[in-house]
Parts: structure tokens; sequence; C-alpha cells
């Protein structure tokens, strides 16, 4: 039985049902921020789904240099601090640099490397001995069996809490293409895995300045990872995505989340059910 992570009552892994990461891709302002989170945790309570909340005070990568990229650590992680005091949700939030883990670790439960980062040893150790989780996105560029490294560079400093998550692998120019074996290869590592069916639907630097996505695609990629048996999912949400400052193509509308659940929840249990008898 693959080994659970728990992240206050949330848990991945070990057989246990679905959970969910879900947020925006950057906090735009402190008032959406919250609204996002109250809803997320109505949709939680609703269906009995664990929600992490997940929101970026940093977007460190984006297309343009003039892109919009958050509030910055401190307001970010002062806005963060509200969502878990108001609504007592788990958080999650990138790093990108080693001198930003302290900081976050002492508001956040999860501390996720982004794709483009997963080779960088320091920042992979420093988030292993904050003693947070740590959910180490796959690069684009990667195959499934080499986050073995990353996983075994955390190891080393005695943190094993560590949640991998696939979100597509670059296909030419300006595309992504998921490979379906990639969950299956990453959970023979030992940890959770969790698909990103938002970011998997991103077109990178396709919309010139920008990247552009295809969100009509993100209820059949999440369908199909989730009866690979995967331990969670992760959902960009926005209430009006098409005016979202960041990733709004490849968000979901929120308004959609119930119906896209009732679903995804009914294939999940299939599964695991059907893995128990196995």
């Amino acid at each position: 039985m693959l080994r659970e992570v728990h992240v206050g009552e949330v848990v991945f892994g070990g057989g246990r049902p679905l959970a969910l990461i879900a947020g925006p891709c950057v906090m735009e302002d402190e008032a959406s921020t919250l609204a996002i989170a109250r809803r997320l945790r109505e949709l939680g309570q609703a269906t009995g789904v664990g929600v992490v909340f997940k929101a970026s005070f940093d977007k460190a990568n984006r297309t343009s240099v003039e892109a919009y990229r958050g509030p910055g650590l401190q307001e970010g992680l002062r806005i963060l601090g509200r969502v878990k005091a108001e609504f007592g949700l788990p958080l999650l939030t990138d790093i990108h640099e080693t001198s930003q883990v302290d900081a976050a670790a002492e508001i956040v439960d999860i501390l996720q490397i982004p794709a483009f980062l997963c080779r960088q040893t320091d920042l992979l150790v420093a988030a292993g001995r904050s003693g947070r989780v740590v959910n180490v996105k796959k690069g684009q560029f990667l195959a499934p069996w080499d986050m073995a490294h990353a996983v075994n560079k955390i190891a080393t400093t005695g943190n094993r809490e560590v949640l991998l998550t696939e979100r597509g692998t670059t296909f030419g120019y300006n595309n992504l293409v998921v490979d379906m074996r990639a969950p299956v290869i990453m959970r023979e590592l030992g940890c959770p895995v969790i698909f990103d069916a938002t970011h998997a639907v991103q077109l990178p630097g396709g919309a010139g300045d920008s990247s552009g996505g295809q969100r009509q695609y993100v209820a059949a990629l999440s369908r199909a990872a989730v009866a690979t048996g995967i331990d969670g999912l992760f959902w960009e949400v926005h209430p009006c995505p098409d005016q979202a400052r960041c990733d709004g193509p490849n968000s979901l509308p929120l308004s959609e989340l119930p119906a896209m659940l009732e679903e995804i929840r009914a294939i999940d249990a299939l599964v695991k059910r059907r893995a128990k008898v196995c």
C-alpha cells in the first residue's frame, strides 16, 4: 500500500479517496483570494473531498517581464495567513529561492517546487529541511522515472513527506502532451501522485507575450488521470477565468467544480474499490 501523506485533515495516498488542491494561479488581491477560499471550503464541506488551498505570492516564470507576478512574499503570506485563520484550509504555495523557504514554511503546509526548478538541489534540500510536506512538480522536460532524483535529494534531509505532481511533457513548440503512464510510474517511487490537469492543457508562450490554454480538455484529462489511481487533483480555479491576471485560459470556472467532482469521485471510488479487491 502506498504511504500516506497527511496535511492537516487532508490525506494523500494509502488508497484514500481523492484529495483536491485548488485555488487561483496567483493572488490578485486580498478580497478575491478570500472569496475563492470560501467557495472551496464550501465545496469540500458539501462533497466530503479534502481540499488544500493553493495560491502563489509570486509567479517568477511569467512569459513577459511586464506580466503581473503577484503581491510578493510578505504580503502574499499575510493573505494566506488570513485564509488559514478564517477558513481552516491547509495551504500550498510555490517557492522559487532558498531565501523564501523559512518564511513560507511558517505559514503554509506544503511547499511547492515549480516544474522548471525540480532539479535545483539547493531548493529541494532547503524545502526538505523545513519539515513541511514538499510537492515537486515534474518538469516538462523530464521522464517520470527521473523524479526519483528529486525524491532522493529531499530524503537526504530525513523528510519523506513528499508529493509528486504530473503536469504534462513538452511536445513540440508551445504545446504539452500527457502520458498517462507517468502517474503510474511516479507512484512506484513510493510517493502519492497528484495530477495538475489545468497546467497540462497550458500552451506555454502560446499567446505571444503570455501562455495560452485549452480548458475545455481539463475535465477529460482529469477523468483519465483519476482512472489510473492517482491520489489527488490539482486545479487552478477562478470566478471568471477570462478575466484572470495569470493562466486564465487554462483555469476552471468555480461554478463548474461541483459537477466535475461528482463524476470524478465516482471514478475514483470504483478504481480504488477494485484495487482493494485485487
